[in-house]
Order: C-alpha cells, then sequence, then structure tokens
C-alpha cells in the first residue's frame, strides 16, 4: 500500500501542487484584506488546502488516465505508472473519486458560493485532457483551469468575486499557459506526428516560444497592475520586480537550439516565482502594513 501511494503522488507530481497552493492562499488574503478588511482564520486556511489537493489530485489523475494511449506512445511519458503497469486504470479512478469527495468535503466548509461553483470546476478539470485532441488552445484552458486557484482562494473567504480577483486569475491563468507551451516543447516532434495539438506543433519552437513571452509579458503587467489596485506597498513590489526577473531568466534558459534545461525552466523557477509572489504579499500585509 505505501509503495502505491509512492507511485500515485509520483504520477501526479503532487510537488507540482507549488505552483497553484501560493497562489490560492494570496487569493485569500487578498480577499479577505479587500473585501472585509480581515485576515483569512486558520480554518480557512486549513479547507483551502484540502480542497486545492483534491481538485488537483483529481485533474492529474484524469489526465493520466485519459491520456494513457498517448503517453504509451511517447517515449518521454511511455514510463509513466499507468503505460508502464505500475498502476491499473481502477486503482487511479478510485484514486480520483476519493479526491473528488475531499473537495466536495472542504468545498462544504467553505463559503457556500463554493459549493455552488465547484461543478463548473469539476468540468473543467476534466475537460482539460480533452482539449490537446482539438485545439492548440489547450494550454490557455489549462492556464484557465489552474488559475482557478487564486480565484477559488479569494470566493472561499468572502463569497464574491472582484474586479482585483478577475485581475490575478487573468495574470495566473498566462503565466501558468506560458509554462505549459514551454513544457510542451519537449514534445513539438510527437505532438506533428501523431496529430496531437499544441502551440508548439502549430507555430513550430520559435513562434511557441515568442507566445510563452507575451504571455508572460502580461503576467508580469498583470501582478504589477495589482499594486496600484490594492493597499500592497513597496514590499509586494519588490516581489513583484523578483518575479519579472524570474520570467525573464526563465526564458533565457530555453532556446530553440538547446532544450535541455526545460524541466529547471518548468520546476525550478516557476515553484520559486509561486513562492516569491506570495511571500511578498505576506509581508506586505502582514509587517510592513501590520494587519
Amino acid at each position: 500500500m505505501i509503495r502505491k501511494i509512492g507511485i500515485i503522488l509520483e504520477m501526479i507530481k503532487f510537488e507540482h501542487t507549488i505552483f497553484a497552493l501560493p497562489f490560492a492562499f494570496m487569493g485569500a488574503l487578498l480577499g479577505a484584506v479587500v473585501m472585509e478588511k480581515r485576515l483569512p482564520d486558520w480554518s480557512e486556511i486549513g479547507w483551502i488546502i484540502l480542497a486545492m489537493i483534491g481538485a488537483r489530485s483529481a485533474a492529474m489523475g484524469l489526465n493520466r488516465v485519459i491520456d494513457s494511449a498517448i503517453d504509451r506512445k511517447n517515449p518521454r511519458t511511455e514510463k509513466r505508472a499507468i503505460p508502464a503497469g505500475l498502476l491499473r486504470v481502477g486503482e487511479v479512478l478510485l484514486f480520483i473519486a476519493v479526491s473528488f469527495v475531499l473537495l466536495f468535503l472542504a468545498s462544504s466548509r467553505l463559503d457556500p458560493i463554493c459549493m455552488k461553483l465547484m461543478p463548473i470546476a469539476v468540468v473543467l478539470l476534466v475537460l482539460y485532457s480533452y482539449t490537446k485532441r482539438f485545439t492548440w488552445l489547450c494550454h490557455v484552458f489549462l492556464g484557465l483551469t489552474i488559475g482557478l486557484a487564486p480565484l477559488g482562494g479569494w470566493v472561499a473567504v468572502t463569497g464574491s468575486f472582484d474586479l482585483t480577483a478577475w485581475l490575478l486569475y487573468g495574470a495566473v491563468a498566462l503565466w501558468i499557459a506560458g509554462f505549459d507551451i514551454i513544457y510542451a516543447c519537449q514534445d513539438f516532434e510527437f505532438d506533428r506526428k501523431e496529430g496531437v495539438h499544441s502551440i508548439p506543433a502549430r507555430f513550430g519552437l520559435t513562434g511557441a516560444l515568442w507566445i510563452a513571452r507575451c504571455f508572460h509579458i502580461i503576467t508580469a503587467v498583470g501582478f504589477l497592475t495589482l499594486f496600484w489596485m490594492t493597499d500592497l506597498s513597496w514590499g509586494y513590489l519588490i516581489g513583484t520586480a523578483a518575479a519579472a526577473i524570474i520570467l525573464f531568466y526563465e526564458h533565457w534558459l530555453v532556446k530553440k537550439a538547446d532544450m535541455t534545461r526545460i524541466q529547471t525552466a518548468f520546476f525550478t523557477m516557476n515553484g520559486v516565482l509561486s513562492m516569491v509572489i506570495f511571500a511578498s504579499t505576506l509581508l506586505d500585509l502582514l509587517v510592513l502594513r501590520q494587519w
């Protein structure tokens, strides 16, 4: 059982939760401060964590099941748990069901609007894995799906939406879409051969990298705009500047002629970015603004 759990955690890349979870916290923190002039309480934070774990685990499990036939053909992914025979589809489906139950339970303990909106999130989580079969905009769809993390955190503590929440959602969505395009460059030749839709397969490596750069420029502008729309001060501004440098470095690492550092650009740089933005927000509000 312990071995199976380890394989499942590896299959869903549990460590990649670091991309979205800090932004869920940031959405909850900003929502509480901007809308209700308070800080989120610990119970809200706890249920948000559980909801995030449930949602992401279910989404990744579904992705691995739905894409298992494609993964079996791709030399890069043929050793994933299902194609390699380490896990049976039924075992993964059970894990997905448990993850959805966790999401349902956590949502029920947050603001009532979370339960009303949860079906929308579930539909997006399920649909994403199918988008690469019919549109090269699959990366944008992924961004819009995972970008629900800060929007969900905001709604979980406020029960409402705000222009600031939508701005954060858009910035995070384009950030995720941008680095997913970079990651998909690894499968450029395979995607074209097998008819898998992606921006690299549609526009080539040069075009894909330029589209990712444009997305990340808009992301940086979005993070900067949050500074003007909220009570955030120079502490957050420093974090935003650091995030812009990280994005620049990420794109410097990956070039059409050299894709060997994609893993560093994808995981390390983006994991650092999410932590930097959240930490600067937390520092600004708790220490500098003394909430």
